[in-house]
């Protein structure tokens, strides 16, 4: 359970306390007896109703906040048409629940359904002062407390929006990151296929004066197709769509690291270095490439998002089974640390999900931003 809804807890908790001395304090009042006993269970079931996680579309959380705001206003019509007076008392925990409620309606309800529903909170909210001795003279309150949670409602709106409109960013982003998984497979391909088709020409043409060297070039036929094959199963596995027109272009790797630090650092800003361990030969060609648009776009984000960064770090390690990169900077911190994630790194996570790896971004422990991504090298089936 985060911090605001422990707050708002313990708050309905003191309002509750509160409804509790009013209701005492007019113990001689039946309609402020008879308010305290429904008045409280309803609090009771608003939290019922907010405290859960609840979903975007939530049908269960609308038709639950119409069924509280119809009892709320029964109890309402109840106490007004007693006459009687309940000393001040208006049920405070509930009406808390009831603004509460209506935030999380406008945060998470059913689209269509959340109308109906905020019509019954606010108006259960601005009739609730007609529980009070002087209920009548109160409705400018009510009337004020109606503005007050339409704000809050309107928060609830605005964040639904741009929750809407993040989603709709990334689902964009990991189409155009298919898009590109399809061009590189495509060249990945294209690279090996060339690649076999030569040497089984050139098999052919020395098979009779040389079989030695016609078995080293099987062998390195059968490496490539497999090493193909593997890769197709993993990058097929994530595209939905395909761009067959896409252009033909050299692949970028690990080995064109060095231009893309330099191009950085001669832009101006922080300087870019990179650190090796480990030999970077022999890397399937998708493991490169992956590498390469890991660090290509952690160096895009520091250009973006870090706050007066001197200097960004790309780490690379090799290991028997794995490839390790690492990109920091000395950026300070942003105000909100969301704000430095970029869509891109979306995007990114999937295309190494797709070689079997993890990618992973956020503050450094001495400050900056940092981030990691492991791609494993085992060849055939191992890297599924």
């Amino acid at each position: 359970m985060g911090l605001r809804k422990t707050a708002v807890l313990l708050l309905t908790v003191i309002l509750a306390l509160f409804d509790l001395l009013l209701s005492a304090a007019t113990a001689g009042s039946p309609v402020g007896e008879f308010l305290v006993l429904p008045s409280l269970p309803l609090a009771a079931g608003a939290t019922a109703i907010w405290l859960p996680r609840a979903r975007r579309g939530s049908v269960r959380l609308t038709i639950y906040a119409i069924l509280f705001g119809f009892l709320s206003v029964t109890v309402t019509v109840l106490v007004a048409g007693s006459g009687g007076t309940t000393g001040g008392g208006i049920g405070f925990a509930e009406l808390l629940g009831l603004i509460v409620v209506l935030f999380m309606v406008a945060r998470f309800g059913h689209p269509r359904l959340g109308w109906v529903s905020a019509g019954f909170l606010l108006f259960a909210i601005v009739v609730l002062p007609q529980r009070a001795e002087n209920g009548f003279e109160l409705l400018s309150i009510g009337l004020l407390l109606v503005i007050l949670a339409a704000s809050i409602a309107a928060v609830g709106v605005w964040n639904r929006f741009t929750e809407s409109q993040r989603e709709r960013q990334i689902a964009l982003v990991r189409v155009e990151q298919r898009a590109e998984f399809a061009r590189d497979l495509h060249d990945f391909i294209a690279h090996h296929v060339t690649g076999i088709v030569v040497q089984a020409q050139g098999a052919r043409f020395i098979a009779e004066q040389d079989p030695q060297r016609v078995i080293t070039a099987l062998d390195q036929i059968e490496h490539a197709g497999a090493e193909t094959m593997a890769a197709m199963r993993r990058m097929v596995g994530v595209l939905r769509s395909g761009d067959a027109a896409a252009p033909l272009t050299p692949l970028a790797g690990v080995a064109d690291l060095e231009p893309l630090l330099e191009q950085f650092t001669a832009a101006g800003g922080a300087k870019a270095r990179l650190f090796v361990e480990g030999p970077l030969d022999g890397l399937p060609v998708d493991v490169s490439t992956s590498a390469y648009r890991v660090v290509m776009e952690a160096l895009t984000n520091v250009r973006r998002h870090a706050v007066e960064p001197t200097r960004a770090h790309v780490q690379l390690r090799r290991t028997p089974e794995w490839l390790f990169v690492r990109v920091t900077n000395d950026g300070a911190a942003p105000l909100r640390a969301t704000d430095r994630k970029g869509y891109g790194l979306d995007g990114l996570g999937e295309r190494v999900a797709s070689v079997g790896g993890w990618l992973r971004a956020g503050p450094g422990i001495n400050g900056g931003w940092v981030v990691d991504a492991a791609l494993p090298i085992a060849a055939g089936e191992e890297r599924q």
